[in-house]
């Protein structure tokens, strides 16, 4: 598959575990980007279809049609696509792997009203929670 100059930006910005660039982020919210590039960012994110439909609040047949249809995410959508890549990048490295990540996304946590991470995943403050937990956790403080 030929990479498009979108797709080698995504590919590019999102290479290592360091944050993008605040232009980076602000025009690639602003502008949104193809599914090909969504591909590409989300390849380390262990979610599927039906993972991404809940936290990005459309179907899994939209999804599909994106897809075949090779559409544009729009600002929303891929401010959250972004935001969840980089929450899982972090996590990754908080952990130190993304193995022992999966698994505490997967159980409820007290610090987040017994909450699993994955299931408030769906909104900015749900994301914004579990960052602020994840450093916490970097840091060596638990509750």
């Amino acid at each position: 598959m030929k990479k498009t100059k979108e797709y080698k930006i995504v590919e590019d910005n999102f290479s290592t575990a360091e944050e993008p660039a605040f232009e980076y982020l602000v025009s690639t919210t602003q502008q949104g980007f193809y599914f090909n590039s969504f591909e590409n960012l989300t390849a380390k994110v262990p979610f599927n279809y039906s993972d991404w439909s809940n936290v990005l609040h459309l179907s899994e047949r939209t999804l599909q049609r994106y897809k075949k249809a090779h559409k544009k995410f729009d600002s929303i959508q891929a401010e959250k696509i972004l935001s969840i890549t980089m929450l899982f990048n972090r996590g990754n490295e908080v952990f130190e792997n993304a193995e022992n990540f999966q698994k505490w996304i997967e159980l409820p946590n007290a610090a987040l009203g017994n909450k699993k991470p994955i299931d408030i995943m769906d909104n900015a403050f749900g994301i914004q929670m579990i960052n602020d937990e994840l450093g916490r956790i970097e840091h060596g403080i638990l509750a």
